[in-house]
């Protein structure tokens, strides 16, 4: 949800006029009452509330809304107003549907990690919490133990955890799978965030090719081919180990990059467990069907493909979009 009800009453104290949908909040278990008591008007659907904002406030891109049958960059008044995340370096076609309504947009996405802005990271704090809710539904498939078991009739090992890309999301599913008693290893092909990762108590898994993955903005660029041809053979060789991946590794601007292939999956034991955190962007899988529990080609083996959903979480992402640099009323606004 883009705005709570304490950041409708902001708005409003900064003479906004705050138009929410009915039902928006719910997922986040924020109800229609709430934010009338905060001081927003609530219209009855999408279509109305698009087409009377200003200035429209949303997590997700624009898509295909489920009820209306329309695409909602549709509904966009024409040179209407957008915040939200947008990813354009992988929707073109999103660009050219508001380019169309001549639309004034700021992809969040597209916010430069500097100081000043990162109270406008939306990234990272949805990332923060997809890492850690990728553990708990990784937990929840698995049906094993993650923590090390002995009892009277024996001994159970604690499951073996692969964490592939240590950025946001990367070190939020290694606090969760060691707090969970798990064995955590995590790759990523930037060699400065080796302190972090053993920081949290997880091995840190090195190729012998020396080539640092650094990007600009602290984020990962393009390896080599024999880079790359040296950590496939790595990850094939943990597939057979371990019993649950968590693939969190993303190149700004370019769809995700393919770290776990077919040939991976049949080495794996059975009942294990892959979280792809990149479907959105492609996957790093390349079996990923975004959004779906798919199961792996033996029937008990279970990948679970997952892009940056929003979890219900009452004050993330939400209170993220509210702190946008001074915002001021020049005449009318609805946002």
């Amino acid at each position: 949800m883009a705005a709570t009800p304490d950041s409708t009453r902001r708005l409003i104290k900064l003479g906004f006029e705050v138009l929410i949908e009915s039902q928006a909040g719910l997922e986040a278990r924020f109800t229609d009452a709430a934010y009338v008591e905060a001081g927003a008007t609530i219209v009855p659907d999408a279509r109305a509330l698009w087409s009377a904002a200003d200035l429209v406030l949303k997590v997700r891109p624009p898509t295909d809304h489920p009820t209306l049958g329309v695409h909602e960059a549709e509904l966009l008044r024409e040179g209407g107003r957008l915040i939200c995340l947008i990813f354009p370096a992988q929707n073109a076609a999103l660009l050219d549907r508001l380019a169309a309504r001549r639309a004034t947009v700021l992809a969040l996405d597209a916010v430069p990690r500097i100081s000043r802005a990162q109270k406008m990271d939306v990234l990272s704090s949805m990332a923060n919490i997809a890492g850690y809710r990728a553990i708990i539904e990784a937990a929840n498939h698995y049906g094993g133990f993650f923590t090390g078991q002995i009892t009277a009739a024996g001994k159970v090992p604690p499951a073996k955890v692969l964490i592939i890309g240590a950025g946001v999301a990367g070190l939020a599913a290694i606090g969760a799978a060691r707090s969970l008693g798990a064995i955590v290893r995590a790759f990523d092909v930037r060699p400065a965030v080796r302190e972090q990762v053993q920081s949290m108590g997880a091995e840190f898994l090195e190729v012998t090719l020396q080539e640092s993955g650094e990007g600009e903005g602290g984020y990962a660029k393009t390896m080599s081919p024999e880079f790359i041809a040296a950590e496939m053979a790595l990850f094939k060789a943990q597939c057979a180990e371990v019993d649950i991946v968590v693939t969190t590794a993303l190149i700004p601007g370019k769809p995700a990059p393919k770290l776990i292939t077919a040939d991976m999956l049949d080495v794996m034991r059975e009942g294990s467990v892959i979280v792809d955190l990149a479907a959105e962007q492609g996957g790093n899988c390349e079996l990923t069907v975004p959004g779906q529990v798919v199961s792996g080609p033996r029937r008990h083996r279970h990948r679970l493909h997952r892009s940056h959903q929003p979890p219900a979480h009452r004050r993330q992402p939400a209170l993220r979009l509210q702190p946008l640099p001074s915002p001021r009323r020049h005449g009318r606004g609805d946002v």
